[in-house]
C-alpha cells in the first residue's frame, strides 16, 4: 500500500494539489471586517450627531431621586377608583384592538403563505404588512380620529391596524415553518385549497397563533397608555394630563397601578403561551 498525498496549503490561502488532493481556498474576511468598520462608523457618527449635554448628566441621579420622592413619598391613593377605572378602559381598548387585528390578519396571513396564494397577492400582502409595521400606532391613530374623534374606538381601530402588520408577518412565517405532511397527506387525499388549509395547516399552526395572539395583546397593553398621550382615552390620557399639571402625587399613584396591571397581564400571558406551547407539565406518579 502507498502512503496518503500530503497536503499543504500556500501561504496565498489558495488550494495547492499535493499529490491527489487539493485544498479549498481559504474564505475571505474582507467582507466581514468592512461591514464591521461600516457598522462602526454609522455607531460613531449617531452618537455624535447628538446633542448631548454633558454637564447635565451629573445631575441626573439627584433629579431622579427627586422625582422618585415627589410620585411616591406620598402617593394621592383618593384617585385610585379612577386610576381604576381607566386602566380597564386601556385594557378593553387593547383588548379590541387584538381581537379586530386578528380577525383581519388571520385569512391574510394564509394567503401571503408560499405555496397557499398567488405570488402578487403574496408580495402585496407582504407589503403591507411591511409598510404598517413602519408606521407607529400613534401616527395611525392621528389618521383614525379625523374621522372617529378622540374616543376609545380611534385607540383600538389604531391597535388593531398596527396588529395587522406584525400578526400577518408571524402567521405566515408560522405557516412556511410546518412540516409538510398533513398538508401532502390532504392534497393526496384529494382535498381542496380551502381542506388543505383547513386539515392541513390549521391544526400545526394553531398553537403558535395562539402564542402571537397573547404577545400581541401583551403589547397592546402596553401601547395603550401611550395612544393617551392624544387624548383617546384611558390610563394614558390621566398620565398626560396630570403631568402636564405637574401633581406628581397622583402621577405616582397612576404608575402604581400600570406597573402592577401590566405585570399581572404579562405573568399570566406569558403562563398561557407556555402551556399552548409546551402543554401540560408531567406529574410525577405515586407510588
Amino acid at each position: 500500500m502507498t502512503a496518503p498525498a500530503a497536503v499543504r496549503p500556500s501561504r496565498g490561502g489558495r488550494g495547492v494539489l499535493a499529490g491527489d488532493v487539493a485544498l479549498p481556498a481559504r474564505p475571505s474576511r474582507l467582507a466581514v471586517r468592512a461591514l464591521s468598520a461600516a457598522v462602526v462608523v454609522v455607531v460613531v457618527l449617531a452618537f455624535w450627531s447628538v446633542d448631548i449635554q454633558w454637564g447635565r448628566l451629573s445631575d441626573l441621579p439627584s433629579e431622579v431621586v427627586r422625582y422618585l420622592g415627589l410620585m411616591f413619598a406620598a402617593p394621592e391613593w383618593s384617585k385610585l377608583p379612577e386610576a381604576l377605572w381607566q386602566t380597564w378602559r386601556s385594557v378593553a381598548m387593547a383588548w379590541l384592538g387584538t381581537v379586530l387585528g386578528i380577525l383581519v390578519a388571520t385569512p391574510l396571513s394564509l394567503l401571503a403563505a408560499r405555496g397557499h396564494g398567488p405570488a402578487p397577492v403574496r408580495g402585496a400582502l407582504r407589503l403591507l404588512f411591511a409598510v404598517i409595521r413602519a408606521v407607529p400606532e400613534i401616527i395611525i391613530a392621528i389618521v383614525i380620529l379625523s374621522v372617529t374623534g378622540l374616543t376609545p374606538l380611534t385607540g383600538a381601530l389604531a391597535l388593531a391596524v398596527n396588529g395587522i402588520g406584525t400578526l400577518g408577518k408571524w402567521g405566515y412565517e408560522a405557516i412556511e415553518g410546518i412540516g409538510p405532511g398533513p398538508v401532502e397527506a390532504v392534497r393526496a387525499a384529494g382535498g381542496s385549497g380551502t381542506q388543505v388549509l383547513r386539515w392541513g395547516v390549521w391544526p400545526q399552526v394553531l398553537p403558535a397563533f395562539g402564542s402571537f395572539w397573547l404577545y400581541r395583546f401583551e403589547i397592546n397593553v402596553r401601547s395603550s397608555a401611550v395612544l393617551g398621550l392624544i387624548g383617546v382615552g384611558g390610563i394614558g390620557d390621566m398620565l398626560t394630563s396630570y403631568t402636564q399639571y405637574r401633581e406628581w402625587s397622583t402621577v405616582g399613584v397612576l404608575l402604581i397601578v400600570v406597573v402592577v396591571v401590566t405585570v399581572a397581564i404579562d405573568a399570566a400571558s406569558g403562563a398561557l403561551r407556555r402551556r399552548i406551547m409546551e402543554g401540560a407539565r408531567a406529574r410525577a406518579v405515586q407510588p
